[in-house]
């Protein structure tokens, strides 16, 4: 009989362990604690709806580095019947351009040929100024090379002005700026969800790593491996890209987004103090994002 009864205490306990089980997962998610984060700005929103979901001076402008890039691949996508596979001849005016500045290079080849896909795969996984520098040049209009510059970022500014980022403003393709080149975290997270509609700029993010073939100066090829500068691609399950920056006055800064079991969180942070840190922040913004 006293077994009986034990057997029965320990039902009537279990039921209501489960009881309290199917309460507390509301109460649970009503006391999801808010993420701290090193990085000085940081935004991140539901992709689906644009609902915001975390915010730390996501207003403030700030140096963008190279997530300006995104402005760059953007405004390529956008033009008017886009041949992805026209050839660029690449000229010393790049490579220069990259030894004056010390700047991230996607290690282009004065002379060589290389399509337009290949130079967005340049632009956007090692981060190649050098290739932002040859597609400013082929889509900018002018008839010097400065005018057609000058044109591509006029182009950068418009674009970002019909997306209603009125906290960013651009001075260079490449985010190499003159103190006038900066935008914040909730500007950069709209400006990422608007070129993720673009297919082929999905695909570019998303990517690791790539071995592209190449036409020579001579009518020979050559093959260019480029890796993905975003450490999320690979070590944090559902990442769908998007870009880093980095920079003296930038810090270090991320653009991300990751999609699980059908919610898509994308979000920016900037000015973090290390690679490390902004990895650690987009990791845990993401993870807030995905709960909340």
């Amino acid at each position: 009989m006293k077994d009986m009864r034990r057997a029965s205490a320990v039902t009537v306990t279990a039921g209501v362990v489960l009881a309290a089980g199917a309460f507390s997962a509301p109460a649970q998610a009503a006391t999801l604690k808010t993420p701290t984060i090193v990085a000085k700005g940081g935004f991140v929103m539901n992709n689906g709806t644009g609902k915001a979901l975390f915010s730390k001076a996501a207003d403030t402008r700030r140096p963008t580095g190279s997530t300006t890039k995104i402005m760059t691949a953007q405004v390529v996508l956008a033009q008017k019947n886009l041949n992805l596979d026209s050839k660029v001849t690449i000229q010393k005016a790049y490579s220069d351009y990259i030894v004056s500045k010390n700047a991230s290079s996607a290690r282009l080849i004065v002379g060589d040929k290389v399509t337009v896909r290949q130079l967005l795969y340049g632009l956007m996984l090692p981060s190649g100024c050098d290739a932002a520098y040859a597609l400013a040049d082929k889509y900018g209009a002018g008839s010097t090379r400065a005018a057609r510059v000058k044109s591509f970022i006029g182009k950068m500014n418009s674009t970002a002005k019909s997306l209603g980022l009125k906290n960013t403003h651009f001075d260079s393709f490449d985010g190499i700026g003159n103190a006038a080149n900066y935008s914040t975290p909730r500007d950069l997270t709209k400006l990422a969800s608007s070129a993720m509609k673009n297919a082929t700029f999905r695909t570019l993010v998303k990517t690791k790593s790539t071995k592209q073939k190449v036409t020579t100066k001579n009518g020979g090829y050559r093959y260019m491996s480029w890796t993905n500068t975003n450490k999320l691609l690979g070590s944090y399950t559902g990442t769908i890209g998007l870009k880093t920056g980095s920079g003296p006055q930038a810090k270090y800064c991320l653009v991300f987004a990751a999609t699980r079991s059908g919610k898509t969180v994308i979000g920016t942070v900037l000015a973090s103090s290390s690679e490390a840190n902004r990895t650690a922040d987009a990791k845990k913004l993401m993870d807030y994002g995905f709960k909340k």
